[in-house]
């Protein structure tokens, strides 16, 4: 999910040795600390909680699934150096690496995944991505209840052998691996604290020191299988309070890579630094999540009104990124997939803003007997003059009264699941893996991240039908049909398209824009004669 931007303090020995002209630290000249901005401070660390993208961006370094990503989002194998399938797609059979180890440096095991998986599904956990599991043999049935978690079909033949049985054959399985739902747990049942002595990870980096509101740094694992190409010893997380000051940070030399940029200094970079400013699409859509347990939004053609009140090409060009208007949910890009979008999109804005109007005075509000409405968003700087702007076109073209609220991060992550809390939520969601049935599997009845309190049991059935359907087109046809049903019912008012854009620095080498926006530590290097000319400039 999307974020705000939290405060931050660069490291001392680090801060101020860039365009001052001061000696340079010995960490930085010698290419040792990676210092990214980051827009928000995690919620958690542990992989089957995270439930954020700022979480993710940790998880990815601090862990390692059975598979990972290359630089450009392709799979590449990961704790398992190899894996085949039977005849009929549907068991795998993952070989561990002998040197895939944890921190601690005891063995990574297939039982450590066995655990994981099954603590993933429980119900009991309320695990926040334990749809991603449900390609898995019996995950369905546990998720909902009616089986134990020891049923999952996933078991361990020997510490280096892992089968998993699969409800039916899914070519896009083996980058599902790479999510941290899909992380492995180690068994020796370490306690979670904040205190890095208490964390064990078996991914390129290790937890070093967690400062509270202010950063994460990492340290580079010594028991990593493939340490080797781990090129940066250190890389120091920063949490920064708003869009501004991380690129005042980035410009003052404190940060070497950011993960945003502010509208206002688009103009300005794509001149003066056209090589630094990296944006690109990537698979995430930006909506409105509606309360459906208000009675005042029951009305479909009211949450119809609403959707239609939004001049969508007016608020992308005024938050300025590139980012695309959405009138459906799952956005360009995915594969085997045709987006859907409202059959009202190509309407003039004449004859959609009238459609708006009669929709609204048919629920039973007007002017002088305005809707209310209490919409609810986390602090950062675009998804706040979006609400703005989307609260000014409600107010100009049907006279709702909006209230706006906007809360930290962290307190976001938990009043979003409080329907007593808001009538509208911005909420956002990122690609886990490039498949439509990942955003639309949210919009089940019994999905976690279904915060709307939405349920259709037509839609429910399709994805059941989808799930179950081997033949690539029918499972196509079945997921458009299940979205054409969520868009036409009005559960979620898609804004827009993400894009990613971030500020690096000419020194970081091996920044590779893909498809699901992960950036991994792992595959960058600083290269020492870059940063050395740019640092003395």
């Amino acid at each position: 999910m999307k974020s705000i931007l939290r405060g931050a303090l660069a490291a001392g020995l680090i801060v101020l040795a860039t365009l001052s002209g001061c000696r340079q630290s010995p960490d930085l000249v010698a290419g040792s600390i990676l210092r990214r901005g980051l827009g928000g401070e995690p919620s958690t660390l542990e992989p089957w909680a995270a439930a954020d993208t700022y979480s993710t961006n940790l998880l990815i370094d601090l862990y390692e699934g059975l598979t990972t990503e290359s630089p450009t989002g392709d799979v590449i194998p990961g704790v398992a150096s190899s894996w085949s399938i039977d005849s009929t797609g549907t068991e795998y059979t993952f070989r561990l690496r002998s040197d895939a180890a944890w921190s601690n440096g005891k063995r990574v095991k297939a039982q450590d995944f066995v655990i994981a998986w099954r603590r993933e599904v429980d119900p009991k956990t309320g695990a926040p991505a334990a749809d991603d599991l449900r390609l898995i043999a019996h995950a369905s049935s546990i998720i909902a209840g009616t089986e134990l978690p020891d049923t999952l079909g996933v078991f361990a033949s020997s510490d280096s052998t892992l089968v998993v049985k699969l409800e039916r054959p899914a070519p896009y399985f083996p980058q599902l691996l790479t999510h941290p739902a899909m992380f492995p747990i180690c068994s020796g049942g370490v306690a979670r604290t904040r205190q890095p002595d208490h964390w064990v990870s078996n991914g390129p980096y290790v937890l070093s020191v967690w400062q509270p509101n202010t950063a994460i740094e990492l340290m580079a694992n010594p028991h990593y299988w493939d340490r080797i190409h781990v090129h940066i010893p250190r890389v120091r997380y920063q949490f920064t309070p708003d869009e501004a000051s991380q690129y005042a940070g980035y410009r003052a030399g404190q940060l070497d890579m950011t993960d945003t940029v502010p509208a206002n200094a688009l103009a300005s970079l794509r001149n003066e630094h056209p090589a630094e400013l990296v944006i690109a699409p990537f698979l995430a859509t930006a909506y409105y999540g509606i309360n459906l347990a208000n009675k005042a939004l029951s009305a479909v053609g009211l949450r119809q009104a609403l959707a239609m009140a939004i001049d969508r090409k007016h608020l992308v060009e005024s938050l300025g990124y590139g980012q695309v208007a959405a009138y459906g949910f799952v956005p360009p890009g995915t594969l085997n997939y045709t987006p859907q979008s409202w059959d009202w999109s190509g309407l003039s804005t004449s004859d959609r803003i009238a459609h708006a109007k009669r929709l609204y005075a048919q629920a039973g509000f007007s002017s002088t007997s305005p809707l209310h409405l209490r919409v609810l968003f986390n602090n950062n700087e675009v998804i706040r003059r979006t609400a703005i702007l989307i609260a000014a076109m409600w107010k100009e073209v049907l006279g709702i009264d909006v209230e706006l609220t906007a809360e930290e991060y962290k307190i976001f992550l938990q009043s979003r699941h409080n329907l007593a809390r808001w009538d509208i939520a911005r909420l956002a969601w990122n690609a886990d893996f490039n498949d439509a049935s990942n955003f639309l599997d949210m919009l089940r009845t019994r999905s976690a991240n279904n915060d709307m309190s939405y349920s259709n049991s037509e839609l429910d059935a399709l994805l059941d039908k989808a799930a179950a359907t081997v033949n690539v087109l029918k499972r196509r046809a079945n997921l458009e049909s299940a979205e054409q049903i969520m868009l036409n019912t009005y559960p979620i008012i898609p804004l827009y398209f993400l894009v990613s854009k971030r500020l690096v620095k000419p020194y970081v080498r091996g920044v590779e824009p893909n498809s699901l926006n992960h950036v991994p530590s792992k595959f960058l290097t600083i290269d020492e004669h870059s940063f050395l000319t740019s640092t003395s400039e």
